[in-house]
């Protein structure tokens, strides 16, 4: 029988919570002794409401000390939990050789939060940057029946080689990117995730690779829309 674990598949199922939740603020999980996970726990979360998750995944040589705050204001000021993995590695294995420890440690991750919090599974979004943001595509269409959105911005490609479900795609990519260039990345991820049927909202932005506060705004609005601004 096939391993769909090889093929970026997670064992992740939603579950009611069975810890006790853990208060708000910015908290080392303890799960693992190198390149632990942080979840960012905003005001206001009831533990037993069905709350938006938000996983970023940081770029090539990144950590999570780096790339959480592209979307750690917007987690406490629209009341989303922000989970923030680390890569084993310098960067994800799916970059480097396919999918292994950092898929394992992604299920592990994601059942420490749901353990703690009630996850709303309507909301339920990958996210990330560069080699974050094609983590977040390939992984995210590989486990469509359980990520309802994906935000990828400068992501370089994607791999997808067990594709399930229907995520809705928010895309982000700079005209002026020498890192990832836009013609072979963000223009040709747009063509095939339209030719493929999924729901897509792509943003060209005439600037280089590095992360835009304008476009991860829009990218955050696209996963809340309908639910709306806190107060």
């Amino acid at each position: 029988m096939l391993d769909l674990s090889l093929l970026g598949r997670l064992q992740f199922q939603h579950a009611a919570p069975t810890k006790p939740p853990l208060p708000p603020g910015r908290h080392d999980l303890g799960l693992f002794d190198t390149r632990d996970y942080v979840l960012i726990v905003p005001e206001g979360v009831e533990a037993s409401t069905p709350t938006p998750l938000v996983t970023l995944f940081h770029g090539g040589g990144g950590s999570a000390e780096k790339i959480m705050p592209i979307l750690r204001r917007h987690a406490e000021e629209r009341g989303f939990l922000l989970l923030v993995p680390q890569s084993l590695f310098p960067t994800w294995d799916i970059v480097i050789a396919g999918n292994g420890p950092d898929r394992e440690r992604l299920d592990v991750g994601l059942d420490e939060v749901a353990a703690r919090f009630r996850l709303d599974p309507t909301h339920f979004a990958f996210a990330g940057h560069s080699d974050g943001g094609s983590y977040s595509l390939s992984t995210g269409l590989s486990n469509g029946h359980l990520v309802s959105h994906i935000l990828a911005f400068s992501a370089g490609f994607m791999t997808v080689l067990a594709q399930e479900g229907a995520p809705k795609v928010f895309m982000a990519h700079g005209q002026q990117d020498t890192q990832t260039p836009i013609d072979t990345a963000g223009r040709s991820h747009a063509a095939k995730l339209r030719g493929a049927g999924y729901e897509l909202t792509y943003i060209e932005h005439p600037g280089p690779h590095a992360s835009q506060p304008d476009m991860v705004q829009l990218g955050v609005d696209y996963f809340l829309k309908d639910i709306g601004r806190s107060a």
